[in-house]
């Protein structure tokens, strides 16, 4: 972390008041920062208010208790017009906003600067086209938003996000509708718009293998229980991973950063050509075992390349294996000896 929160929570409460008098609180007692340059992700179940959370950092729903701050100030103080100098959000919606140029969508983002009539002036027009370049669209400025894929429907919204030249960015789910490549592309767009430009990138999301690898820091959020929050090394080596994801028959593998099933019984040994023995390895936790050390495993697998995977068993047998196709059909046979 660097600098000074940009936003900061003291003894939040999440949740919405319903009718007597009576609140339903989703968690309580948030302490939370978020800091220029990093980008946080906020994991959680469905239900687990994610989407609460952000809508009450945002200020779109009032916080049962507590204060939220930005930049110091409170946020119960603050107009619409402040707040949107401020927090540029996209939300998990499909825009509708079919019928209008990229262009002119992203020039929503300077409405907070152009006064009641809205007039773009030239320097409204140069930010236009920097947060398009910022954000690989800008030959996509003069197309309909309507004729935009998934993936470059996003980077319009955060293109737009950008415009506002706010110091924070919160998104809902931004990787929820596409497809591996462009979630890939769309995190690394917001984890460079953070180093580059020194914004705060708050998101939520279901990815745990790309949050883990682009989240500068992790909110682990349950309801009803604390938030857990850390890097997400650190969440990983202290096992509060283990203890935040697992359910019955399902853990996390620390030595992969996956959850798998478990069948802790089997530890594989895995050693060998690094990139040959990761792969070995994904493959042996998607089947339930568990990449280990050479030692007391139930066999060990040495990768000395993609076509040469020698195996080994305690009871002398084993198999060189031209694939993991082939290294997996003698794992799986084992089970039926």
């Amino acid at each position: 972390m660097t600098g000074k929160p940009v936003i900061t929570t003291s003894d939040l409460s999440i949740g919405y008041p319903l009718k007597g008098g009576q609140r339903k609180i989703i968690n309580e007692g948030l302490c939370l920062q978020v800091y220029p340059g990093e980008v946080a992700c906020l994991l959680g179940l469905n239900g687990a208010g994610k989407s609460t959370l952000l809508r009450t950092l945002c200020g779109f729903q009032a916080p049962l208790d507590g204060d939220i701050r930005i930049n110091g100030k409170p946020l119960a103080s603050s107009s619409p017009t402040t707040l949107s100098t401020l927090l540029g959000v996209v939300l998990t919606d499909r825009t509708n906003a079919g019928g209008i140029t990229v262009y002119d969508l992203v020039s929503l983002g300077r409405h907070p600067y152009t006064g009641f009539f809205g007039q773009l002036k030239s320097t409204d027009h140069a930010i236009i086209r920097t947060s398009l370049e910022a954000t690989g669209i800008m030959h996509k400025s003069a197309s309909y938003v309507s004729e935009l894929s998934d993936g470059e429907r996003q980077k319009a919204m955060i293109a737009k996000a950008l415009a506002q030249e706010c110091p924070v960015i919160i998104l809902d789910e931004p990787t929820a509708f596409l497809d591996v490549t462009s979630r890939i592309e769309t995190m690394v767009l917001l984890r460079q718009l953070a180093v580059e430009q020194r914004k705060a990138i708050l998101l939520s999301t279901h990815d745990l293998d790309l949050a883990i690898q682009m989240g500068d820091r992790l909110w682990l959020l349950e309801k009803h229980r604390p938030l857990l929050r850390g890097t997400p090394e650190d969440l990983i080596l202290s096992g509060t991973f283990g203890t935040f994801f697992q359910k019955e028959g399902i853990v996390f593998d620390p030595t992969t950063g996956k959850l798998s099933m478990e069948k802790a019984d089997k530890p594989i040994g895995v050693e060998g050509d690094f990139i040959t023995a990761c792969w070995v390895g994904n493959a042996l936790v998607r089947n339930g075992y568990k990449p280990s050390v050479f030692g007391d495993s139930y066999m060990n697998v040495t990768c000395v390349s993609k076509e040469k995977i020698t195996v080994s068993c305690p009871d002398g047998s084993g198999i060189t294996a031209g694939s993991i196709e082939a290294l997996l059909q003698f794992v799986l046979s084992r089970e039926t000896l």
